[in-house]
């Protein structure tokens, strides 16, 4: 066969190969470079899609026809209220499924009575309606909630973070609350939806109003509304509120704020995979710098591939594909990894593990990207070398 012949895939392919077995660990390091780059953008957008996916999922499942109506403030800039009728005005919005309210007071609570009042571990007390746990889609974790006989009493039901700073992990213990004792006959999950609920302590409004001097106002209200009319009970919610100073209203869907976490959850990603960029740039250039290294080294050896008939396109076109499929060899392994990462990671926190396709391709097309443009002086310097100059070192 003449020195000349065309050089196949398969040939092309062997050489290479050939080339970086001669040099196994010089390789492996090489790759790897690429693997963290692309082990790092995997992952990051693996565990991103992940963690939105359960935001997204767990948003539905709250569903985001809850609205928030809280007093605002007067013209004046003093603290506005609503007023106690209020609640009987919402529930005859025709779209509102289901209304309750929580009312402030001045009371604290804690452990016991040794513990000194200024201690309150950031809890609040609340007063709070019988109808406020299916208002706001919550679950119990222990116990049961206030019901019309229970919010007369000193009765007492705590928020999952309220509970945790109390140290009360069951129902029958008792907490000094406004200078008196409650029992705790309930002890509720987190609430995603009102994160406020989960650090307070909630107590009936008529126990509220008889023992701890509230003036039985509303300081927030929660309105579950038919799904598809929320924008427009939005809208009339202030002027129901307080007919007389719907400018002292304020109205909010907290699923909002869920959905704005998700975005910003986008923002981090792009962030994360910045970086992930550089790091695989930084691969590119270590391939970039083996491949150039190689050359150096391997002069006597191009120019007898030369001496023997191969053209300038053969040998670059060998340095070429050693960067290649260095490349290809980290990309693989940088997925892998990457993949690997995400499950673990998403396993853990019990999400569901989803990796996006596009992740996977795009990591290797990328790692070949880098290859392609890392490998290409070293092989047009391959290339360039007269068999005669290559040779002198032989």
């Amino acid at each position: 066969m003449s020195a000349r012949a065309p050089l196949g895939a398969r040939d092309l392919l062997g050489v290479a190969g050939a080339g970086l077995r001669a040099r196994r660990l010089r390789a492996a390091l090489s790759a790897l470079g690429i693997a963290i780059g692309i082990a790092a953008m995997v992952a990051v957008l693996g565990i991103s899609t992940s963690s939105r996916s359960e935001l997204l999922a767990q948003l539905d499942a709250l569903g985001t026809n809850l609205l928030q109506v809280t007093p605002g403030e007067t013209f004046l800039g003093a603290d506005a209220k609503l007023p106690e009728e209020s609640l009987g005005m919402l529930r005859r919005v025709g779209p509102v499924e289901r209304v309750a309210a929580t009312g402030n007071t001045d009371a604290s609570v804690r452990r016991s009575d040794l513990i000194p009042a200024a201690e309150t571990g950031g809890i609040s007390v609340l007063a709070a309606d019988p109808e406020l746990l299916d208002t706001l889609g919550g679950e119990l974790a222990a116990g049961r909630f206030l019901n019309r006989a229970s919010a007369r009493y000193p009765a007492v039901v705590l928020g999952a973070k309220a509970a945790e700073r109390l140290g009360v992990t069951g129902v029958g213990r008792q907490v000094w609350l406004g200078e008196r004792w409650f029992t705790v006959v309930g002890i509720l999950r987190p609430l995603a939806l009102a994160p406020e609920i989960d650090r307070a302590a909630l107590v009936g409004f008529p126990a509220a109003e008889a023992l701890l001097g509230s003036d039985g106002s509303p300081g927030t209200v929660y309105v579950r509304t038919d799904p598809d009319q929320v924008e427009a009970v939005r809208s009339v919610l202030p002027a129901t509120a307080n007919p007389a100073n719907p400018n002292e209203v304020r109205v909010s869907r907290p699923s909002d704020a869920l959905a704005a976490r998700a975005a910003a959850d986008t923002a981090f990603t792009s962030l994360l995979l910045g970086l992930g960029a550089v790091a695989l740039l930084v691969g590119g250039v270590g391939i970039a710098n083996v491949m150039v290294i190689s050359v150096l080294e391997r002069r006597s050896e191009i120019g007898l591939r030369r001496a023997l008939g191969a053209t300038r396109g053969q040998v670059g076109a060998q340095f070429l594909t050693e960067s290649l499929l260095l490349a290809l060899a980290g990309g693989l392994a940088g997925v892998v990894l990457g993949a690997t990462i995400t499950a673990v990671y998403a396993t853990g926190r019990g999400w569901s593990v989803i990796v996006p396709a596009p992740a996977l391709a795009g990591g290797i097309l990328a790692a070949l990207a880098i290859g392609a443009v890392a490998g290409l002086y070293p092989a047009l310097r391959a290339a360039r070398l007269a068999p005669t100059e290559a040779l002198r070192t032989v």
